[in-house]
């Protein structure tokens, strides 16, 4: 090969390297954007990048969608799959952040209500928690996924308050960093994780504390689904 040849050979091969460079550079700058201190370190922007068609059906948060992908090999893996479509309505559960006042003044504090409209399931969740560790929410969507239908009763409180609680309890095994105290519904979460590990991690205080609960006082004892106190 002539020295004209080796010269065209080696600039074909530089502008083939040189044209790869940008994809490679797109690929690091997508590792290094910087996503809520709140996430786990494993939900990279890459991560939650290739988790978002499976969950995007349930609405338009990203924090919701790391905060289903957590209940995976939790006691909640149940509820996972019924906001996933896997309940008594057949289609995913919308989930999105709401002032719950504009529903029903009554409403106005709690921190999250299921609902039903039709045939579609909604989990509204009060927006003072939109910054919350996904890690809560996803103790919390444990509960909230439980009501499928226009009943409640006691029996259904005390079953969905305890899957919460036992949630939260495996959540901060997996992901410790979740615990942050000063967060409202971290308080919640840890209120109920003290109440389960208090009763040997049974509903025993946390069925005492529904009863008690005057929110709940109109409720019938057992609702279908739900027939065991």
């Amino acid at each position: 090969m002539d020295l004209k040849k080796i010269k065209k050979f080696l600039l074909v091969g530089a502008l083939a390297f040189a044209v790869q460079l940008p994809s490679v550079s797109a690929k690091n700058d997508e590792d290094l954007i910087e996503m809520p201190k709140t996430y786990p370190a494993k939900y990279t922007s890459h991560y939650v990048k290739q988790i978002t068609p499976m969950y995007k059906s349930t609405g338009k948060d990203e924090v919701i969608y790391v905060a289903l992908d957590m209940l995976k090999g939790t006691n909640g893996e149940f509820s996972r799959n019924a906001i996933l479509g896997n309940n008594l309505s057949g289609k995913p559960v919308k989930i999105e952040f709401r002032d719950l006042g504009t529903i029903n003044p009554d409403y106005e504090n709690f921190d999250a209500l299921g609902w039903k409209k039709n045939k579609q399931l909604f989990i509204y969740i009060n927006p003072r928690h939109k910054d919350a560790p996904p890690g809560a929410l996803a103790a919390l969507l444990s509960h909230e996924a439980l009501h499928q239908d226009e009943y409640n009763s006691l029996a259904e409180e005390t079953y969905a308050w305890t899957m919460e609680a036992s949630v939260w309890y495996e959540i901060l095994k997996l992901y410790p960093e979740s615990n942050d105290k000063l967060h409202p519904l971290v308080v919640r979460e840890n209120t109920l994780k003290k109440l389960f590990v208090r009763g040997n991690y049974s509903d025993k205080y946390i069925k005492k504390t529904v009863m008690s609960n005057e929110g709940y006082k109109n409720l019938p004892s057992t609702s279908p689904g739900f027939e065991d106190l």
